[in-house]
């Protein structure tokens, strides 16, 4: 099957025959795997790909996918191929891990100081070589610091003004021939926290010579960050601006963070000397981004491939502050590189745009040792001053400062995270590589966050301690009162030995002694209050414009400022940058916000629940939904009302009685009894009928001699399983929870600490999990007498951490120390089996596995400090259900479902609990691709069309709420390719790979019943269906290289109308214009072609064939006006036709911005917009308003993660559909009032007063949801 456009469809191959692109088997292990594929089946005798799916039960597009050679497939598609032409796994699978391991290489440990990009390093005056992209920004400088003596660059964090002013504007000045801006000396400074006192003898102008010298300042704001003596920060001021005296040999550029703005206007001389001296380094244009990624390699004799610069530049343009994120995967890219070729997949392998620096970071942090680890968390914030009314900024630190030696292994911490450029050093100082490191690395943010008040407090220390050496240990300046007290419990005196330098610790124990011994200075603080109250009115009027104009240009820093914030978070931390998103949308409305909030309203949030002050190991929801429970380290039960999901509110919080950690909590069935699980070797019951007031049960249960890890009530609740480090599982009669007593022996046979226990939905049969790298299942069905069933589970290569029953008993799922989620058939217990391959998407440990309560998801927490989700539909081939979800910022030790199978709580290492909300708007429980989606005109419908089980799935979308599957139509023999609604939407048409087209009456969703006979006459596989606006023609397109026309004007008696031939190949789509006389087919012949079908019996070709594609044409459609139409293509464009005389169309547009093939198109209702959906896996918004004008409007939604088959708008033009190979169907809202409540209703809330204090401290709070 082959994807086709609006009307759906999936690529499919008809023969042996088709035409494959060639493969160079020495382009890479996947190209020469996909080679290898290809030799099979040739040998297996040519099978085609239709005869491959039915022996598979895969779909076509996956398995032709699987040896097109563009990525590796999955395992489970290697061996279905396999299977398929007759191989044997057991030899290809060594084949395959042999590719993977390839193509997830680690980079080559090559120099990077051969690299032609600079990662987060600023670019230097020798980089100038390197340095593209910024010519006319360089131009402007240039200009400006012609015409002025100061000059100053503002732009947000990550525009590149370092780099700008280094190997831009010096080298600039050093090559001009204009006598006006050659240099007699260019002395380049950063103030840091004593500008005088550092720079005080460079800021004259060099006597004689000819030209002027020029002062270059970088990072102007560390006056503001670092500085803090008022007075030395005025004085450095007034000798830059000594530079535009009259006579002044000086020249002065500054660069400066725009959002500290508001600060430069507190000097009122600076103030006038900005108001027309101000270069803004405005976003940089595709071109110019395009120079930046492909000139450094092209200079180095490297190549990069076309559809990695397409995607950089798409991802990267508009984006502010991505710069250097850009640079950095860059550079990554660059060690992964493939001979001369830096590849798509090499980016992919470093992490991408938002991922790569994280994933460097990681990896070098993941190489220390717990002690270097350590050491590595005390410089890193060393070396970051926490904002006070701004972002957090980094902060040089002096070597000796750091206290790095080799007998404490922290040279080698220096050493390895410079290597991996993360820091940069001197001679004398340490610092980090770039800002962007704080806010792209989540472990980094993290640790900021959990000691932002603690760093503040030792900021404040840092600097007293420095002011006391240099006044020669001057006791006024020791620490007293308040000040002395808060450093203290900051830093206690166990602890200061690690935490503290020297100098430090010597300043605190004087500032103790002075205190001790009562010795109080009392310095007299004058005050000195003046009120200029005589302003001209001239004055006045200008004061109150460069006061509107500051305000103006201040709104527009916060709003980057912001807008840079979420991006920075959007792939760490995707909940709070949806909170962003919408802040930044109320200040400015804009496309790009627009589209954003629409991407994060489908994506799965987060609410943050209070309370909890440790590690949290273990949540629970009550039976009924409304309670949620969570216990941990500080060893106190929490319990939150969580009726409101979105609104959860602490009920209660009490000490547990256990006398170490609390391992774990579980509600018993009918939510009456509560247990908790301890390190104290205990079990403890509580009555929980009123969580509000939960009260002990009885005597704690004792009986083990270690730890116990893990609790559970059997369904019956009459008992309670638990188990621990004793190696034993225990079983309690709680049928009485007042009066527990033990049942039988312990049950033996682990031979390592037990982790988790659970019972089976029909409680007959307990599983267990062990530290022995082993599941054991126990018949359990006299719980007295319980008794081993089998031989232990085999498979994970470490600890096994958790298990977890399906609903329906059936299956289990278990996670382990190996990074694996592995699924169990368990139908029979004596006998288990492993089903499929394990699930390896976890980077590290994984803790925690619970399946929904309608058994077709499956949640894994995970020691990488993510939540995954599973489509475990069909659990021999689960599939990924979008992406990790990255809101914590440490490990996951627990997740739990609620009743309603779409809010998820997880708990973790970072101390905090989350509830996750599933949008309503993610349509699951397919077990193969979604083909094609539609509405039926009157809205309140939606058909989806997929190939598992050969169904039609019709969906009541007419509530607020979630969609509701009405009915399941039966009938195709092969997968379902199409589907479409007549006018009056009381008949579906559906097309199928079994070469027929079906029709029901759908009058009533719910009782759908078939129409007639199915249509016959083509040749193959049906891929995609078109009624005319009449209702009275039905339209078929075929991989027969035919169109088809039928009479349905009696849909229970159709009959052929005619056949349209003329296409070369496949025809993919088929579309009717407004007034049904055209009709407009795409195919893979790369056109498109216009139909007279006036007379459907005498249809007509029209014109000449619609050329221009370079690849097949994949969907069109017509707007709703007749004048224009969309054609999607496999070339990545969309091309847009002027169709009012049908008969000499008109090429108006070419749409490019998507980095892979375009499989649907489709127009809204007022024909303002145009979506489309890809192979890049996104959906994209066009204006064509004026088609001729046509341009993107906002970014990709975002969300699928895999081909993105269908779209579809619904009546009313406020929904969007998506289907997708990814086995889901997805509902973008358009209107953004129900975006923003979604958004704000996924998030627990917008932006609380807390968090706008540091993300957006320069605006007074307004809540972004009221």
């Amino acid at each position: 099957m082959r994807r086709t456009g609006a009307t759906g469809g999936w690529e499919r191959g008809r023969s042996m025959g088709r035409r494959e692109l060639p493969l160079d088997p020495n382009a890479g292990p996947v190209a020469r795997f996909a080679g290898e594929l290809r030799a099979l089946r040739q040998r297996a005798g040519g099978p085609t790909y239709r005869q491959m799916s039915e022996r598979a039960g895969y779909s076509v597009s996956a398995l032709s996918q699987a040896a097109a050679g563009s990525q590796l497939p999955s395992l489970a598609v290697a061996l279905a191929y396999v299977r398929a032409c007759g191989g044997l796994e057991s030899e290809w699978e060594p084949r395959w891990r042999e590719a993977a391991e390839e193509v997830a290489a680690r980079p080559r440990d090559a120099d990077a100081a051969g690299s032609p990009y600079r990662g987060l390093a600023r670019f230097e005056v020798d980089d100038a070589a390197l340095f593209f992209g910024r010519d006319r920004l360089v131009d402007q400088v240039a200009g400006l610091a012609r015409r002025r003596r100061f000059a100053a660059v503002f732009g947000p964090s990550g525009s590149g003004k370092s780099s700008l002013l280094r190997a831009g504007l010096i080298p600039r000045l050093r090559g001009t021939d204009d006598p006006a801006l050659r240099p007699a000396a260019v002395r380049v400074l950063t103030p840091g926290d004593r500008p005088m006192r550092t720079h005080g003898e460079r800021l004259s102008a060099r006597p004689g010579g000819e030209g002027d010298t020029w002062l270059v300042v970088d990072q102007f704001e560390e006056l503001y960050t670092l500085c803090r003596d008022p007075g030395e920060r005025v004085a450095f001021v007034d000798r830059l601006l000594a530079a535009v005296e009259p006579g002044s040999r000086l020249r002065v550029v500054v660069a400066v963070r725009a959002d500290f703005l508001g600060h430069c206007t507190e000097h009122a001389g600076l103030t006038a000397v900005l108001q027309d001296a101000t270069v803004l380094t405005g976003q940089m244009s595709g071109d110019e981004l395009r120079e930046a990624v492909v000139r450094p390699a092209a200079a180095a004799g490297l190549i990069v491939e076309r559809s990695l610069t397409a995607r950089i530049v798409a991802e990267v343009e508009g984006e502010p502050g991505a710069l250097p994120l850009m640079s950095h995967a860059l550079l990554e890219t660059w060690r992964r590189r493939r001979g001369r070729a830096l590849t798509e997949a090499a980016y992919e392998a470093a992490g991408g745009l938002h991922g790569a620096i994280a994933r460097t970071a990681e990896g070098v942090y993941g190489r220390f040792s717990p002690a270097q680890a350590d050491v590595a968390r005390r410089v890193l914030l060393r070396l970051v001053t926490p904002g006070d009314g701004t972002p957090d900024t980094r902060r040089p630190a002096d070597r000796g400062e750091l206290g790095l030696t080799e007998a404490g292994g922290g040279a080698a911490v220096l050493e390895a995270l410079v290597a991996a450029r993360l820091l940069v050093t001197d001679e004398d100082t340490v610092d980090l590589a770039h800002e962007a490191l704080i806010t792209a690395w989540p472990r980094l943010r993290g640790w900021i966050d959990a000691e932002r008040d603690r760093l503040r407090v030792h900021r404040q220390l840092s600097e007293a301690t420095r002011s006391w050496l240099q006044l020669d240990r001057d006791p006024g300046v020791l620490y007293r009162g308040s000040r002395l007290t808060a450093a203290e419990d900051a830093f206690p005196a166990s602890g200061r030995d690690r935490d503290l330098t020297g100098p430090e610790r010597a300043f605190l124990s004087a500032s103790a002694q002075q205190r001790r011994r009562g010795v109080l200075l009392r310095r007299s603080v004058t005050a000195l209050v003046a009120a200029l109250a005589l302003i001209a009115s001239g004055t006045a009027v200008v004061a109150l414009q460069q006061r509107a104009t500051a305000r103006a240009e201040r709104n527009t820093a916060v709003f980057n400022q912001v807008a840079t914030e979420a991006d920075q978070l959007r792939g760490s931390q995707s909940s709070l940058a949806a909170r962003l998103d919408l802040a930044a949308y109320r200040m400015r409305a804009t496309a790009k916000l627009k589209t954003r909030l629409t991407t994060d309203a489908g994506a799965v949030l987060s609410t943050a629940l209070a309370g909890p002050k440790d590690i949290v190991t273990s949540v629970a929801f009550s039976p009924d939904g409304r309670t949620l429970a969570a216990t941990g380290y500080d060893r106190r039960l929490r319990l939150w009302n969580v009726a409101r999901p979105g609104r959860p509110r602490l009920l209660r919080e009490l000490p547990t009685g256990h006398t170490d950690f609390v391992d774990a909590v579980a509600f018993s069935p009918d939510g009456r009894v509560l247990a908790t699980a301890g390190e104290d070797h205990t079990v403890r019951l509580w009555d929980v009928r009123d969580p509000a007031r939960p009260r002990h049960l009885g005597a704690p249960l004792t009986g083990h001699t270690d730890y116990v890890e893990t609790v559970a009530f059997s369904p019956d609740g009459r008992t309670l399983a638990s188990a621990g480090g004793d190696r034993t599982v225990r079983l309690w009669d709680v049928t009485d929870p007042g009066r527990p007593r033990r049942l039988g022996n312990p049950l033996r046979g682990h031979t390592d600490f037990v982790t988790t226990v659970a019972f089976s939905p029909d409680g007959r049969t307990l599983a267990s999990s062990a530290d022995d790298h082993t599941v054991r299942l126990w018949d359990v069905s006299s719980p007295a007498h319980a008794r081993r069933l089998g031989t232990p589970l085999t498979g994970h290569t470490a600890a096994v951490w958790s298990v977890a029953f399906s609903t329906d008993g059936r299956t289990m799922a278990t996670g382990g120390f190996d990074e694996a989620v592995r699924l169990w058939d368990v139908h029979d217990p004596a006998r288990p089996r492993q089903l499929g391959e394990p699930l390896t998407s976890h980077t590290a440990p994984v803790w925690s596995v619970v399946f929904s309560p309608d058994g077709h998801t499956l949640a894994s927490g995970g020691a990488d400090d993510t939540v995954r989700l599973w489509n475990v539909e069909n659990p021999a081939y689960p599939l990924p259900l979008g992406g990790p979800l990255t809101d914590h910022t440490n490990g996951v030790w627990s997740v739990a479902f609620n009743r309603d199978g779409r809010t998820l709580a997880s708990a973790g290492y970072d101390r905090t609990v989350r509830v996750w909300h599933l949008p309503d708007t993610l349509l699951t429980g397919y077990t193969n691709p979604v083909n094609a989606v539609a509405f039926a005109p009157h809205g309140r419908v939606l058909a989806t069309a997929s190939s598992d089980d050969h169904l039609v799935r019709l969906w009541d979308v007419a509530g607020p709420g979630r969609p509701v599957l009405a009915a399941r139509l039966t009938g195709p023999t092969g997968a379902v390719t199409s589907v479409a609604f007549s006018p009056d939407g009381h008949t579906l048409a559906a097309g199928s790979a079994d070469r027929t087209v079906l029709l029901w009456d759908v009058r009533d969703p719910a009782r759908p019943r078939r129409l007639g006979a199915p249509l016959t006459g083509h040749g193959d596989a049906v891929d995609a269906v078109a009624f005319s606006p009449d209702g009275r023609t039905l339209a078929s397109a075929s991989e027969d290289n035919t169109a088809r026309l039928w009479d349905v004007r009696d849909p229970a008696r159709p009959a052929p109308a005619g056949v349209l031939r003329g296409h070369g190949d496949a025809v993919t789509s088929v579309a009717f214009s407004p007034d049904g006389h055209t009709l407009a087919t795409a195919s893979e012949d790369n056109t498109a072609r216009l139909w007279n079908v006036a007379q459907p019996r005498r249809a007509a070709p029209l014109g000449a064939p619609l050329d221009g594609a370079i690849d097949r044409v994949m969907s069109v459609a017509f707007s709703p006006d007749g004048a224009t139409l969309a054609a999607g293509s496999a070339d990545r464009t969309v091309r847009l036709w002027d169709v009012r005389d049908p008969a000499r169309p008109a090429l108006r547009r070419t749409l490019t911005g998507h980095t892979d093939a375009v499989t649907s198109v489709a127009f809204s209702p007022d024909g303002h917009t145009l979506a489309s959906g890809g192979s890049d896996q996104t959906v994209r918004l066009w204006d064509v308003r004026d088609p001729a004008r046509a341009a993107a409007w906002g970014q990709p939604l975002t969300g699928h993660v895999d081909t993105v088959t269908s779209v579809a708008f619904s009546a009313d033009g406020r929904t969007l559909a998506s289907g997708s190979y990814d086995v889901t169907v997805r509902l973008w809202p358009l209107d953004m009032d129900r975006v923003i409540r979604q958004v704000c209703d996924g998030t627990g809330g917008a932006l609380v007063p807390r968090q706008w204090e540091r993300y957006v401290p320069q605006l007074p709070y307004r809540s972004p949801c009221a």
